[in-house]
């Protein structure tokens, strides 16, 4: 059986108050959250917020985009590199405190993706700890996607070894 047909195969049924990956949608949606986000890095809260959003797409564990604006003044700095979304567009990018390229943003997200202009997303296996509501976040695994994973959220995810064909 080929890797494109494993997610189906092996996809986790969402208990009540779960979400599947699987039931995101392709393109992408960005959602607005009321929850509670945090973001801890070299010892410190870096990142307090009640105002992120999250962008759900098929296979993928949530990617939360926090305003820059609520970061600690200071903490994240210009980095190199320039990677392209199909859908978001060009992305630029961050390091946040002593985490490299840890953060990425829009400068001029495309169409449709509007809502992410002011707002940066961490990869949160780079910071020490991230938080939403105060449960501690798992990284997706893989160093490309950046998804947040919580009790809330069921895969298989998309990002692991083998998973590309997805």
């Amino acid at each position: 059986m080929s890797a494109r047909h494993q997610p189906a195969k092996n996809r986790i049924t969402p208990a009540p108050g779960q979400e599947s990956v699987w039931d995101y949608p392709r393109p992408p949606r960005v959602e607005r959250m009321s929850e509670r986000v945090t973001i801890e890095m070299d010892g410190r809260l870096v990142l307090d917020t009640t105002q992120a959003v999250r962008v759900l797409e098929t296979s993928h564990p949530p990617v939360y985009y926090v305003p820059r604006s609520d970061f600690v003044a200071g903490v994240l700095q210009p980095a190199a590199g320039q990677t392209f979304c199909e859908f978001k567009g060009a992305a630029s990018y961050l390091s946040v405190g002593s985490a490299e390229r840890a953060a990425w943003f829009y400068p001029k997200p495309t169409r449709g993706f509007e809502d992410l202009a002011g707002l940066v997303a961490v990869y949160p296996g780079s910071m020490d700890r991230c938080t939403v509501d105060g449960e501690t976040v798992t990284a997706q695994e893989g160093d490309f996607y950046g998804g947040w994973i919580t009790a809330k959220i069921v895969g298989p995810f998309k990002g692991a070894a083998g998973t590309w064909g997805w």
